[in-house]
Protein backbone atom coordinates (compact mmCIF):
# COMPACT_ATOMS: atom_id res chain seq x y z
CA UNK A 1 0.00 0.00 0.00
CA UNK A 2 1.47 3.43 -0.86
CA UNK A 3 0.90 5.97 1.28
CA UNK A 4 1.18 10.00 0.27
CA UNK A 5 2.40 12.14 2.74
CA UNK A 6 0.97 15.40 1.25
CA UNK A 7 -2.26 13.20 2.53
CA UNK A 8 -3.67 11.86 6.07
CA UNK A 9 -6.85 10.09 7.35
CA UNK A 10 -9.83 12.40 8.99
CA UNK A 11 -9.99 10.72 12.37
CA UNK A 12 -12.68 11.95 12.97
CA UNK A 13 -14.30 11.41 9.07
CA UNK A 14 -12.28 8.48 7.82
CA UNK A 15 -11.69 10.70 5.01
CA UNK A 16 -8.51 11.81 3.13
CA UNK A 17 -7.40 15.62 3.57
CA UNK A 18 -4.58 17.43 2.33
CA UNK A 19 -1.66 17.22 4.95
CA UNK A 20 -1.41 21.40 4.87
CA UNK A 21 -1.05 24.06 7.56
CA UNK A 22 -2.61 22.89 10.82
CA UNK A 23 -3.78 19.43 9.85
CA UNK A 24 -1.09 17.52 11.87
CA UNK A 25 -2.69 19.69 14.65
CA UNK A 26 -6.32 19.08 14.30
CA UNK A 27 -5.24 15.64 13.99
CA UNK A 28 -3.98 15.45 17.47
CA UNK A 29 -6.84 17.75 18.86
CA UNK A 30 -9.50 15.06 17.32
CA UNK A 31 -8.02 12.21 19.11
CA UNK A 32 -7.53 13.88 22.45
CA UNK A 33 -11.22 14.97 22.14
CA UNK A 34 -12.28 11.15 21.54
CA UNK A 35 -9.51 9.16 23.44
CA UNK A 36 -9.16 11.69 26.75
CA UNK A 37 -12.24 13.78 26.64
CA UNK A 38 -14.77 11.38 25.71
CA UNK A 39 -16.42 13.00 23.04
CA UNK A 40 -17.91 10.41 20.33
CA UNK A 41 -16.97 10.78 16.58
CA UNK A 42 -20.50 11.87 16.19
CA UNK A 43 -20.56 14.79 18.50
CA UNK A 44 -17.17 16.37 16.39
CA UNK A 45 -18.08 18.03 12.89
CA UNK A 46 -15.53 18.86 11.26
CA UNK A 47 -14.86 21.76 9.17
CA UNK A 48 -18.61 22.73 10.13
CA UNK A 49 -19.45 25.42 7.74
CA UNK A 50 -20.35 29.17 9.00
CA UNK A 51 -21.90 31.76 6.39
CA UNK A 52 -21.47 35.36 7.26
CA UNK A 53 -23.58 38.13 5.41
CA UNK A 54 -22.12 41.38 5.09
CA UNK A 55 -24.01 44.54 3.19
CA UNK A 56 -25.29 42.10 0.49
CA UNK A 57 -22.18 40.19 0.35
CA UNK A 58 -21.92 36.66 1.26
CA UNK A 59 -18.46 35.07 2.88
CA UNK A 60 -18.02 31.53 3.02
CA UNK A 61 -15.45 29.76 5.55
CA UNK A 62 -15.71 26.26 8.13
CA UNK A 63 -15.11 26.35 11.68
CA UNK A 64 -12.13 23.23 11.93
CA UNK A 65 -13.96 21.47 15.01
CA UNK A 66 -17.16 22.14 16.34
CA UNK A 67 -18.71 20.10 19.13
CA UNK A 68 -22.57 19.19 19.71
CA UNK A 69 -23.84 18.15 22.23
CA UNK A 70 -27.93 16.58 21.49
CA UNK A 71 -27.42 18.00 18.07
CA UNK A 72 -26.44 21.88 20.07
CA UNK A 73 -23.13 23.40 19.00
CA UNK A 74 -21.53 24.17 22.21
CA UNK A 75 -17.84 24.83 21.88
CA UNK A 76 -15.83 26.18 18.50
CA UNK A 77 -12.65 24.67 18.05
CA UNK A 78 -9.67 26.68 15.81
CA UNK A 79 -6.77 24.39 15.06
CA UNK A 80 -3.71 26.47 14.65
CA UNK A 81 0.13 26.06 13.80
CA UNK A 82 1.91 28.72 15.28
CA UNK A 83 0.56 31.68 17.82
CA UNK A 84 -2.73 31.03 19.35
CA UNK A 85 -3.05 34.53 20.86
CA UNK A 86 -3.77 35.64 16.83
CA UNK A 87 -6.58 33.01 16.36
CA UNK A 88 -8.31 34.00 20.05
CA UNK A 89 -10.49 36.34 18.27
CA UNK A 90 -11.06 34.51 14.89
CA UNK A 91 -12.59 31.87 17.24
CA UNK A 92 -14.57 33.76 19.54
CA UNK A 93 -16.04 35.69 16.22
CA UNK A 94 -16.70 31.99 15.13
CA UNK A 95 -18.45 30.68 18.31
CA UNK A 96 -20.53 33.85 18.37
CA UNK A 97 -21.98 33.57 14.39
CA UNK A 98 -22.45 30.21 14.16
CA UNK A 99 -25.63 29.32 15.69
CA UNK A 100 -28.56 31.63 16.23
CA UNK A 101 -27.15 32.16 19.90
CA UNK A 102 -23.25 32.03 21.00
CA UNK A 103 -22.11 28.94 21.82
CA UNK A 104 -20.54 29.16 25.39
CA UNK A 105 -17.06 28.08 24.78
CA UNK A 106 -14.09 28.54 22.05
CA UNK A 107 -10.99 27.01 22.06
CA UNK A 108 -7.42 27.48 20.39
CA UNK A 109 -5.28 24.79 19.92
CA UNK A 110 -1.74 23.89 18.48
CA UNK A 111 -2.39 19.70 19.45
CA UNK A 112 -0.45 20.21 22.31
CA UNK A 113 -1.80 23.10 24.56
CA UNK A 114 -4.70 25.00 24.39
CA UNK A 115 -5.96 28.47 25.36
CA UNK A 116 -10.29 28.07 26.25
CA UNK A 117 -12.07 30.74 25.85
CA UNK A 118 -15.73 31.87 27.21
CA UNK A 119 -17.79 33.37 24.74
CA UNK A 120 -19.64 35.66 26.39
CA UNK A 121 -16.99 37.70 28.32
CA UNK A 122 -14.09 36.89 25.35
CA UNK A 123 -11.99 36.36 28.33
CA UNK A 124 -9.95 33.34 29.31
CA UNK A 125 -11.20 30.47 31.36
CA UNK A 126 -8.10 28.12 31.20
CA UNK A 127 -4.96 26.99 29.40
CA UNK A 128 -3.92 23.48 28.08
CA UNK A 129 -5.39 20.75 26.89
CA UNK A 130 -6.88 19.63 30.43
CA UNK A 131 -8.58 23.20 30.49
CA UNK A 132 -11.17 21.38 27.97
CA UNK A 133 -13.91 20.24 29.10
CA UNK A 134 -14.73 16.54 29.26
CA UNK A 135 -18.02 15.60 28.00
CA UNK A 136 -19.66 15.04 31.63
CA UNK A 137 -18.81 18.61 31.95
CA UNK A 138 -20.23 19.60 28.71
CA UNK A 139 -23.23 17.89 29.28
CA UNK A 140 -23.57 19.92 32.31
CA UNK A 141 -23.20 23.48 30.41
CA UNK A 142 -26.05 22.33 28.32
CA UNK A 143 -28.03 22.67 30.54
CA UNK A 144 -27.62 25.69 31.63
CA UNK A 145 -29.59 28.39 29.47
CA UNK A 146 -28.55 29.79 26.29
CA UNK A 147 -26.38 32.59 25.60
CA UNK A 148 -28.78 35.12 24.07
CA UNK A 149 -28.61 36.14 20.71
CA UNK A 150 -26.27 38.80 19.95
CA UNK A 151 -27.67 42.09 19.74
CA UNK A 152 -28.66 43.56 15.72
CA UNK A 153 -26.07 46.92 16.36
CA UNK A 154 -23.49 44.87 17.45
CA UNK A 155 -23.54 41.90 15.10
CA UNK A 156 -23.04 43.58 11.61
CA UNK A 157 -19.77 44.80 13.81
CA UNK A 158 -18.77 41.10 14.93
CA UNK A 159 -19.65 39.30 11.36
CA UNK A 160 -16.94 42.17 9.87
CA UNK A 161 -14.65 40.94 13.12
CA UNK A 162 -14.75 37.72 12.01
CA UNK A 163 -14.53 38.01 8.19
CA UNK A 164 -11.50 39.88 8.83
CA UNK A 165 -9.52 37.72 10.79
CA UNK A 166 -10.49 34.56 9.32
CA UNK A 167 -9.89 35.93 5.48
CA UNK A 168 -5.97 36.74 6.95
CA UNK A 169 -5.83 33.28 8.72
CA UNK A 170 -7.49 31.29 5.82
CA UNK A 171 -5.16 27.75 4.92
CA UNK A 172 -6.14 28.36 1.17
CA UNK A 173 -4.98 24.72 0.76
CA UNK A 174 -7.10 23.15 3.01
CA UNK A 175 -10.02 25.01 2.50
CA UNK A 176 -9.89 23.96 -1.20
CA UNK A 177 -9.98 28.05 -2.49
Amino acid sequence: MDTNPDVVIDFITGQAVPNVGAEANRQQVERYLVEKKGYGLDEIAVDKPIVVEIDGDVYHSAVDLVIEIDGRPMMAIKCAAGSLGSREREIIGAARLLATSPLPLAVVSDGTTATVLDVATGKKKGTGLDAIPHRREMLTLADVAKLPPIAPERLAREKLVFRSYDSMNVNVQRKGA
